[in-house]
């Protein structure tokens, strides 16, 4: 038998007789026998009494009776009979009309319902609603019509059951239910006290239980054991995960779940697309977004809420520098590896295969918890493999950094491959300043290579700066410049209406490529192999618009491709990094709107608009974690007073949705690049502020660093002496200092003799007039330009390395090189 009962109403699909199924090699049977007496069922076996009636064996003869059936089976399908009488089943109308010795058959009319003592749904819920708000005595004057909480609602309902409860046996009969009826108004009696047992007596058993008092009266009863007040998952990155609500109860209406305090259930998204019919949160391809805490609550009951914890870990991602070294005996080598991963990876090094676990000594010894390989005077037997392996819990990774030792004068491959084209083409600084280019190498501060303004450029044979109208005299104009792949560096000339593409094996300028006017600023996608294009129209950024060129490291005449975004004011594409190696969607804002724009990198077209309007917030520029997934925004000023700027707003990448306020923090975001950090530079209270997001996906201020600088640009640098921890380096678009800061210990130096920077007015092409640029992952050298030098600094010292001189408005910088 089946049978399913719900508030109000009941539906019966059980047998009056019993099923039998017989199983055979042909078609499943199945039979429907009478209820028999006894254990075999005898003589009655062969006896059919009909409907309303069953068979009972006599004592004395042993012969089979039919009778009328003494009791039917309790369910509620209600049913008119007729003779006009409401029944609770069909086999009462059956088993009444054999008592009665008359013929009465089910009508399949609704009359009966509505008439004298019975009532429709409407009218019965009308008899609660005035139960609740009644004050019977005993019940306490409570205030008719005052709206009351779940908790007010059962106390009060609790209070009517024991008040009913004449006989203290814990549940509620015929009779108790009729000892209230004086107290209801004439205009309700069209349902009683018994339409209760009748609607919401599930067991049948004549008798309302407290539970189904509180199920009648839809009293919600909600539960969540302490110990699971907070749920933490772990998840490894790619894989599906489910999250289970914990909270339970009597009526649980639908579970809600929110991140961040938006709600999930409504959102049509990618990754998280069906909460089950347990309310489970289902995630699938979990990536590093996703980590944070997850909360769900019954609909309508947000007091009671679990917390869900997900981490989500990450296999370690490694890069070894130099994959091949050549030195000569008694020079000192390194080798580096760096590795990414969730939880931090543990860093070992083998040597031709076998464990390599040096003792502290000078002439061997890790540095940075693995991350260096130092040797202090190398020998002939140092040559080898060095085979670096990090591990962490879900994962391991490894790489080889190859060591020749070997004189000078054997000019074997790896020498060469070392000292010819890794010291002469890679790991160089392009310095675009009003002469030409500089090409530079940070170690011995020589000039490799100086491009005059007056070369010619290979395809088109044009002076590389040619004179521009109504400027006097002859001068490079540059204002931005990214490395592709370090096979090219594409460098916008704002005055040219183009960009140049220099070939760096080569060191010249092998194309120009036509943009729109006053092309500003350039971006490189790595994920599509792409350049972005801002151009401004006019100096008055009249006309802005944005343009891509396609397969940008590709050896070909390049050209560009007009988006169909206009109006456009900057635009922000994520960084890649050794874990997140591909970026689907970026970011425009347009002039004055208070909304930034996500669009398709690959299609170009706009996917969404999230608006900021209800925070006056225009967007002035974006960073962005893959931990938890925030973006940040900078808010445009409302005026030239830093005081009056606007928090951070923060957005989350998985609904892309406005959180709110980042707090208090105001001015430019930087990340750092493993995500982990966020600098945020605050003039408003001369102060860097600096967040921490923690594996769990937890976002939290970390320290202030006082300060006075004036932030023109902020790089980050990796500790020399901690794996996964970095130095952050600023630098002052005001005067001459720059500021080191171990972003672990807060520690802090200041450099104060870097002479004057750019002014702000000889800069036009952006906020940053005195930029900062680092020596990639494994350099230890920054450069930052003054108005007539360049400066060369030694990261690892925190001390100034040397000066160019003759270098003017040398504000656009590149590093190229595979550290």
């Amino acid at each position: 038998c089946e049978c399913h009962h719900g508030s109000g109403s009941t539906t019966d699909r059980c047998w009056e007789g019993r099923v039998r199924r017989i199983s055979s090699h042909l078609n499943p049977v199945f039979f429907l026998f009478p209820v028999l007496s006894g254990s075999d069922g005898g003589p009655c076996r062969r006896t059919d009494c009909g409907r309303g009636r069953q068979c009972v064996l006599l004592e004395a003869t042993g012969r089979a009776e039919c009778v009328c059936q003494e009791k039917c089976r309790p369910t509620f399908v209600p049913v008119c009979g007729s003779d006009g009488r409401f029944y609770e089943n069909h086999c009462e109308v059956y088993r009444t009309a054999c008592v009665q010795k008359r013929r009465i058959y089910v009508v399949h009319s609704k009359d009966c319902f509505f008439k004298g003592d019975t009532c429709t749904m409407a009218e019965y819920n009308k008899l609660k609603t005035m139960l609740l708000d009644m004050q019977p005595k005993g019940l306490g004057g409570r205030v008719k019509n005052v709206k009351r909480n779940m908790d007010q609602k059962r106390a009060l309902v609790d209070t009517m059951f024991k008040y009913l409860d004449v006989n203290r046996d814990g549940s509620l009969g015929s009779d108790e239910l009729i000892s209230i009826k004086e107290h209801l108004e004439d205009s309700l009696l069209e349902c009683t006290m018994q339409d209760l047992l009748r609607y919401d007596d599930y067991n049948n058993d004549g008798h309302l239980t407290l539970h189904e008092f509180y199920t009648a009266f839809q009293v919600v009863q909600l539960s969540l054991a302490e110990d699971q007040r907070v749920s933490v998952s772990v998840v490894t990155v790619g894989l599906s995960t489910v999250l289970s609500c914990a909270i339970q109860g009597t009526l649980r209406p639908p579970i809600i779940w929110k991140r961040n305090g938006i709600i999930l259930n409504f959102l049509d998204l990618e990754d998280i697309n069906d909460f089950g019919d347990d309310g489970s949160l289902y995630i699938t391809k979990v990536t590093t977004i996703h980590m944070g805490n997850y909360s769900c609550h019954a609909y309508g009951y947000e007091e009671l809420y679990q917390t869900h914890v997900l981490q989500v870990n990450v296999p370690p991602v490694i890069l070894v520098y130099p994959e091949t070294q050549a030195q000569e005996p008694g020079v000192s080598a390194s080798l580096h590896c760096h590795a990414d991963g969730i939880p931090d990876p543990n860093i070992l090094w083998l040597k031709n295969g076998m464990d390599l676990q040096p003792r502290p000594s000078k002439q061997l010894s890790l540095i940075a918890n693995g991350s260096e390989l130092y040797i202090g005077s190398v020998r002939y037997e140092d040559t080898g493999a060095y085979t670096c392996i990090a591990k962490n819990e879900v994962g391991v990774d490894e790489d080889i950094s190859s060591l020749f030792v070997e004189d000078s004068a054997r000019k074997t491959l790896a020498n060469i491959l070392w000292r010819e084209e890794g010291l002469s083409v890679g790991n160089m600084f392009y310095v675009f300043s009003d002469e030409g280019i500089t090409v530079l190498q940070p170690s011995e501060c020589e000039i490799r290579r100086h491009i005059k303004r007056t070369e010619r450029i290979v395809a088109s044979y044009e002076e590389m700066c040619p004179k521009s109208e109504g400027v006097s005299p002859q001068h490079c104009a540059w204002s931005s410049a990214v490395s592709v792949r370090d096979k090219y560096i594409y460098v916008t000339q704002p005055l040219q209406k183009r960009l140049l593409v220099i070939d760096t094996q080569a060191q010249k300028v092998v194309q120009a490529v036509e943009t729109d006017p006053f092309p500003v600023k350039l971006l490189y996608d790595k994920s599509h192999d792409q350049v972005w294009v801002l151009s401004w129209g006019s100096m008055q950024k009249s006309h802005p618009t944005l343009q891509v060129i396609p397969q940008a490291s590709v050896g070909e005449v390049h050209h560009t491709i007009r988006t169909p975004f206009q109006r456009v004011d900057d635009f922000f594409i994520p960084p890649t990094n050794l874990i997140i190696t591909h970026v689907r969607f970026g970011f425009i804002f347009l002039k004055s709107e208070p909304a930034v724009h996500k669009i398709d990198l690959e299609t170009f077209h706009r996917v969404k608009t999230i608006s900021l309007k209800n925070y006056s917030c225009v967007p002035v520029s974006m960073a962005y974690t893959h931990l938890s997934g925030f973006y940040f925004i900078q808010c445009r000023s409302p005026s030239r007073d830093p005081s009056s700027a606007q928090p951070q707003l923060l957005i989350d990448s998985v609904t892309d949705t406005v959180i709110g306020p980042n707090l208090n923090i105001t001015g430019q975001p930087y990340v750092s690049p493993d995500g982990r950090l966020i600098v945020t530079p605050d003039r408003q209270h001369g102060k860097v502020r600096v967040q921490t997001v923690s594996f769990q996906g937890v976002l939290g201020l970390s320290r202030e660093l006082d300060t006075t600088l004036h932030v023109s640009d902020v790089v980050f640098q990796p500790s020399f002496t901690e794996s996964n921890q970095y130095t952050m380096v600023a630098v002052s678009g005001s005067d001459t200092d720059l500021l080191f800061s171990d972003l672990a210990s807060g520690k802090s130096e200041v450099l104060r003799s870097l002479k004057e920077p750019l002014s702000p007015h000889s800069w036009p092409w952006g906020s940053s007039n005195r930029v900062l640029v680092s020596s990639g992952l494994f350099g230890r050298y920054l450069v930052t330009p003054s108005a007539e030098s360049l400066f060369v600094l030694n990261g690892k010292q925190k001390t100034p390395h040397c000066e160019v001189s003759d270098i003017k408005r040398g504000n656009t910088v590149v590093w190229v090189g595979e550290v």
